[in-house]
Order: C-alpha cells, then structure tokens, then sequence
C-alpha cells in the first residue's frame, strides 16, 4: 500500500513538474529597460515601444514564443535574470567579456557608436576643436570613459549628468558646448526636432544582443533568436524596424516618455515669465460669469510655477495672437490648449505632453446614430484646420456622409441643435464641457485619438522653463493634483465651480446681469480707439490730403504713395505687423526686444487705414470746390497759402463733413478686425463671453444692439454739429 502511495505521489509530482516547466517554457519573461529610446521608451499613449519592442514582438512571432515584455530599468533588469526572476534579456545590452561571464548572448542586433552632438548652429568635425570647451557626458557610460581616457590629449573640460534629459537642456541652454552620447538616442533627438548636429562618425564601443542567465535551461532561446533575426535580416523586416526609429530621413514623430522629475526644483532665470493664452477655448481657457480667466491650463500652469517656485503673468490674446506673441519674443511662453505637431517643432520647444487629445462624434439626445455607418447621407459639421475635419473628410467616402465646415464652435453648435445638420465632430473636452454647460447632445461613439498639448516656448529659448513645467507636470501627475484639476472641468459628477454663473445665462438678461462688466469693459476699449485713432486719423489725412493737391511733384508723390500702400493692404495685415513683425524685426537688428502693446499697435494701424481714406476725402473736397475760386485768387495777388486757408478750405471742409461722419462710423466697426491681434475690444469680449456658455444667438444680438445704439448716436451727435458749422 505505501509503494502504491509513493508511486501516485511521484506520479503526481513528475506530471506537476512537467506541466509547470513546460507552462514555464511557453510563457516567457522578457525584461528590458525603462527610458532609453529609441531603443524602449513609454510613449505618450502609455504603450512600451522602440527598436528592442519591435525586434522581439517579430521573433516571437517567427519562433512561437508565448511571451510576456516588463520594463523595470536596466539594472533591475539584469538582476531580475540573474536572479532566476525573469527569463531573457533584451535592453540594448552590449556584449562585454565580463557579461559573458555570467549571460549568454545572440547574435548581435545592432553595432552601436558613442557621437559628439552640438546644436545645430555648432560646427564639431574633429575632436581637436574640443579644445578649451565644456563637453557633457552621462555617468558610469562608455562615453565617460572614453572622454576622460582622451581630455588630456585634446584638453578639453568634462561635465557629468545622471540624465540625459538633464544633459541636452545643459547643452541646449549653452551650459555645455557639446555632449557624447550612443549614435541612436541621439540620432532619435534629432529625428524629433531637437536642436542637435552629429559632424563626426563616431567611436565603436561594442554591439546588442539579446541574453539568457548562462547555464540556464533557457539557452534555446538564444537558438531561437538568432534564426529569426537571420531571417528578419533577409526579408527586409530588420532594416525596417531600424528605419523607422533611427533613420536619419525625417519621419513622423512619436512624442517621447515624460522626462520631468518629480523630486526636482525650479532654477527660474528671470523673475516673472509672461505665459500667453488663448480668449475662449473652454474648458482650456475661458472667462467665468464674473469676468476672470479659469480652465484646465490655467490651473495648470499656475499650480506648476507653485510648485516648482517661480513667478508668471498669464495674459489671454487669443490663439493666434498668443503664438505671434511668443514668435515675436513679447511673451516667454504660449499654454494654449496647442497640438505638438511636426511643423510647430520647427518654431517652438515643446514641454512633455499635459493632454491627450481624442476627437469625439455628437448627435442630438435620442438620436439612433451608433455607428459611422448610421452617418449614411447626412451632413456632419467640424471646424476648419482641425483634426476633426481631417478625420471626417478622410472617411467620407468610405460612410457616405457630407461635411460642412465651420470657423467657429458656437455656430457649429447651433448648427446641431437647429438641425442644419445631423451629427458634429470636435475635441472630446471641448464636447464634454458644451455638454456639461446644458447643450443636449449624445457622444455615441468612442473617440479618435488627435494628438497631444504641449506648453511651447520659441525655439532655443529658455530651456529652464520646459524643464520646471515637465518637473512641475511629473510632481502634479504624482501627487494626484493633476487629475483633481482634470476632473475639476471635465467629470460628469464634479460641478465646476468657477464657470458657473449666478444667473440664468439662457435669457437676455442673464446674460447681461452676469456679464455686463466684460461687456462694458470692451465697449470701453472699442471708444477709446476709435475716437483716439480718429482723431489722429484727421492730422495725418489732413496732412497727406493737402500733399495730394500741393503744387509740388514731390509731396504729391509722397501722398499718392501712402494713400496706395495703406489702402491696398487689408487692415488686419497691418496690424499684424505692427504688433507683431516690427518688435521682431527690431531684435533680429538690434538683439534686444521691443514689445508694442497691443492698444498702442491697434491705434496706429486704424490711424494709418483711416489717414489714408481722409487723405482722399480731403483730396476730393478740394477738388471739389470750382478751380476758377483759385485761380480768381490768385490773379488778385493773394499767396496760395492764404487762397487755400481763406477761399478753399472754409468751402471743401463743407464738402467733406458728411464724408468724415462716415469714415468715423467705419473707424468704430473697424475696431472688432483689430481683436485679431488680441485686444479684447467689445466684440472680442463678446466671442470669449459665448466660448464659455453658448449663447451665440443671444449674444450676438446684445453685441448687434449695442454696436447699433452706439453708431446711431454716434452718428445723430455728428449731424447736429455739422447741421451748426454749416
């Protein structure tokens, strides 16, 4: 009976044994490292990727592995193979004679070089330029070792980094004149747009393999690698996976892991930064009911100088206006709910992502719509030069459906509630708010994902303030602090708050009971620079109007030359150049920058636009008068100064009095273009007021009225003088 027992229990045991070596042998533990792109890194989607990744998902799928790819850091990872802890190692794991030791390694994958690296207005061929130069370098790295073997010969300082991030800010802000690092990471900062040069070949310090503990029972894992990557090699699947991370053509890039450090503190250079925003991009940036800007990114970027202790003053010109302002070197930075894209990483430096952005489908509430499918033969709206369009236009064709496009939300929105059209497309926080504000609209479908938001700062300028907004973003993201803020504006059980309003906001007078002082504040605005621009308006088309009629060639050259140029660029175009080219044509002359505010550039740009046109009033009034009146004159021996002060003006100036009634009620309308700079006059003030509730339509028709009360005054006040002049 005992041996009978013994024998079940060596059965048991040897099957036991053999079903868990074999559950061993199919499930494979892969351990890699943490951040070393491209090699592997965490994308902004939270999903490991990179040429090791890659590498290993297709030998797996050559050689049948069942496996599973952990991503402890580098040192973990060869102590969780030594250890017995995992099986296989694959963390762009050089080939020494001291791993050897101890791993037994494949073939190599990949021959790796250590490179000098400068910025791109840095020119480095030979190590010989080095000389009386900073050169950076990461601790305990092949680099460092070659640097310190070589600084006597080519004598040139050593500056050492635990981080690589940390390094190329240095090298970035100038705090190092080049750095040395493995060829592919940074030759993947070049690909993503950082601002590095690579001038020489390189020194080759070893190669990758994959490894195994060494006398482990996983050897055959080796076997295994190096007949599919064999094969891999032929088949072109190796050169591809190499091209698509390291390939020195330019390529769509793929935003890197955080890079901020949570424990970190600032090292602010300035004493305030200006951080400049977008005027209504709810929930991002928008005005609550009582006048004061609040969202996401304000909350943000202040929670984040807070905790990484410096100081900034936030301003809301608009998104246009807001990344003029940084290009043009007015403002430190731009947070404005942007897109990291590969066109804007040719003009600013991008923080690690702070948002990733999905474009989500609305429908009206009790809409059967379930799919794109069920779009067949309707009209879907998105706003120009989003992803949304992108999207819908790409697949309209595909589900049948026709796109409208918009230029603003709020139309866009009321577009779907009146039924113009059956179904909208824009970003999923955008939507969620509108719906959150009482819009009744249905979000069917999962989203697609657009893109992330990055905080920017213009190219090569102040590296330490992405590096305390990545530290500030990392520290918030740990803390909790950043969901909190998130949820704050965006989850469906939180009330906001801040844009909440004390009144009904769906009546006229809501509207006004709880947005009367924005209103007033922008009338106030639009007032003073009509009549401020206007009157100057007078002196300068009074001037060239008179030097249009001069008896000179000269003058009349002049003011014909004026006239043509203003009146033929559109008012908006002089704006822009006012407030924005001439400050940053003023630093690429003299280095230094010459801020306009935004007030002052809109009275000189309505200026010069109605100088021009008075000019031509006054020129035709002029002209007006009988020729013979100074001709008369002038026979009698009267000077043409005096003919034209006495005789000529006194009777033009009649002439043109309804004239100049007319070019001031157009210097009044003409205040709402120059909201383009950013000014928040009345109309601008109305657009933030309906980004943060809605209300177009009755927003729109306070603006209409109010604009039309202020013009008939305006106008009435004008007849009756002019009624007593003449």
């Amino acid at each position: 009976m005992k041996r009978k027992l013994l024998a079940l229990v060596t059965a048991i045991g040897a099957l036991f044994f053999m079903f868990s070596s074999r559950a061993s042998a199919d499930n494979i533990k892969i351990v890699s490292d943490s951040t070393y792109a491209p090699f592997e890194f965490k994308d902004s989607d939270h999903v490991y990727k990179g040429i090791d990744v890659d590498i290993i998902k297709k030998v797996a799928e050559i050689s049948g592995w069942d496996y599973k790819m952990s991503f402890p850091g580098f040192d973990a990872a060869v102590n969780a193979v030594q250890s017995g802890q995992a099986d296989a190692l694959m963390a762009g794991t050089t080939v020494t004679k001291e791993r050897e030791k101890v791993f037994a390694f494949s073939d190599t994958y990949y021959d790796t070089k250590i490179v000098i690296a400068t910025r791109k207005k840095d020119k480095i061929t030979k190590y010989s330029q080095l000389k009386g130069k900073t050169v950076g370098v990461k601790n305990g790295t092949a680099a460092q070792n070659f640097l310190e073997k070589h600084k006597d010969k080519y004598d040139y300082k050593i500056k050492s980094f635990d981080t690589g991030d940390s390094m190329y800010n240095s090298l970035e802000s100038a705090a190092v004149d080049a750095v040395m690092d493995d060829k592919p990471v940074a030759q993947y900062a070049i690909n993503q747009g950082q601002n590095l040069r690579i001038e020489m070949k390189g020194e080759s310090i070893g190669s990758f393999a994959f490894a195994v503990k060494k006398g482990s029972k996983y050897e055959h894992l080796i076997t295994d690698f190096n007949k599919a990557l064999k094969k891999m090699k032929k088949d072109g699947t190796y050169d591809a996976i190499m091209a698509k991370w390291i390939s020195n053509k330019s390529s769509k890039s793929t935003l890197s892991t955080s890079t901020g450090n949570a424990k970190a503190k600032a090292k602010p250079v300035k004493k305030n930064y200006k951080i400049v925003m977008d005027s209504s991009f709810a929930p991002f940036e928008f005005q609550n009911g009582s006048g004061k800007y609040v969202g996401i990114d304000i909350d943000l970027i202040k929670a984040i100088a807070k905790q990484q202790g410096f100081s900034i003053t936030t301003e809301n010109p608009g998104f246009d206006a807001a990344l003029n302002t940084v290009q043009s070197s007015q403002a430190d930075a731009v947070m404005a709910g942007m897109s990291i894209t590969d066109e804007r990483k040719k003009i600013f430096d991008f923080s690690d992502p702070y948002y990733t952005s999905n474009t989500l489908l609305a429908v009206r509430k009790g809409s059967k719509v379930v799919s794109y499918k069920d779009l067949k033969g309707k009209k879907v709206g998105a706003k120009n030069g989003t992803a949304s369009y992108t999207f819908l236009e790409k697949n309209k064709d595909k589900y049948g459906y026709t796109v409208k496009s918009f230029d603003e939300a709020s139309t866009m929105y009321d577009s779907l509630n009146s039924g113009s059209i059956y179904a909208l497309m824009d970003d999923e926080a955008v939507l969620k708010y509108a719906i959150k504000q009482g819009r009744k609209f249905d979000a069917p479908i999962p989203g697609e994902k657009s893109g992330e938001y990055g905080f920017a700062v213009k190219k090569g300028t102040n590296p330490e303030l992405i590096k305390m907004f990545n530290n500030g973003l990392a520290a918030l993201q740990k803390s909790g602090q950043y969901d909190k803020i998130i949820n704050k504006y965006l989850s469906n059980d939180s009330q906001n708050k801040e844009g909440s309003s004390a009144s009904n906001e769906s009546t006229i007078w809501g509207l006004l009971a709880n947005n009367y002082k924005q209103l007033l504040s922008g009338l106030s605005t639009t007032l003073s620079l009509a009549i401020l621009s206007f009157a100057l308006a007078m002196i300068v088309g009074i001037l060239f109007g008179m030097m249009s009629v001069s008896p000179y060639k000269t003058l009349r050259i002049i003011a014909s030359i004026f006239v043509d140029v203003i009146r033929g660029i559109p008012l908006m175009i002089v704006a822009a150049f006012i407030f924005w080219g001439i400050p940053n044509l003023i630093e690429s002359i003299t280095g230094q920058q010459s801020p306009i505010n935004d007030f002052v550039a809109g009275t000189i740009a309505l200026t010069l636009n109605g100088g021009a046109y008075i000019a031509e009033i006054v020129r035709g009034g002029i002209e007006a008068v009988p020729s013979g009146q100074m001709e008369a004159s002038r026979s009698l021996g009267v000077p043409y100064k005096t003919t034209m002060r006495r005789i000529i003006l006194p009777q033009a100036f009649k002439l043109m009095l309804p004239n100049f009634i007319n070019q001031f009620v157009i210097s009044l309308k003409d205040t709402t273009i120059i909201s383009a700079i950013g000014l928040i006059e009345l109309f601008q003030a109305g657009k933030i007021i309906i980004a943060r509730n809605y209300q177009s339509f009755r927003m729109y028709a306070i603006l209409a009225i109010m604009y039309l009360v202020i013009i008939t005054l305006l106008t009435r006040l004008a007849k009756r003088l002019e009624k007593r002049i003449k």
